[in-house]
């Protein structure tokens, strides 16, 4: 089965009570990837979004820990010395970000066709990877 990856926006969006359709959508992915297993994450995103919805979303500490205990099921790739140097690689081949990079790469080592974010453009192949934009 074809996974997706989920960049830290998706997961940031389902929270945003401000988002508006953008929220319905991203909670759509969620949700689906948590009954279905068609999407998974990284140790990265796992603390990316903690820090946005405790910093940017005002959600506090204590109800924070409990959606990202609910969201650790999806994690698949856990981010160690390997990943950091082979991310510095598409850093380079491809002038991603080093934050970027670290998540195509996460992609690539979950086995993911697709990942899903607005930080990268839609359409575009990354090492096999096809980038969507779930809002366009």
């Amino acid at each position: 089965m074809a996974r997706a990856f989920l960049d830290t926006n998706i997961l940031v969006y389902a929270d945003d009570a401000d988002a508006g359709a953008k929220r319905a959508k991203a909670q759509a992915l969620v949700i689906s990837a948590l009954a279905n297993g068609d999407a998974v994450i990284s140790t990265q995103v796992l603390q990316e979004y903690f820090a946005v919805i405790t910093r940017k979303l005002s959600v506090a500490a204590e109800a924070a820990q409990k959606k990202v205990e609910v969201l650790a099921a999806l994690v698949a790739v856990t981010v160690d010395a390997d990943h950091i140097v082979e991310s510095i690689k598409l850093h380079r081949l491809y002038r991603l970000s080093c934050w970027d990079a670290l998540i195509v790469h996460a992609a690539r080592r979950a086995g993911c066709d697709r990942l899903v974010t607005e930080a990268l453009q839609a359409g575009q192949r990354i090492e096999g990877i096809e980038i969507v934009d779930p809002f366009a």
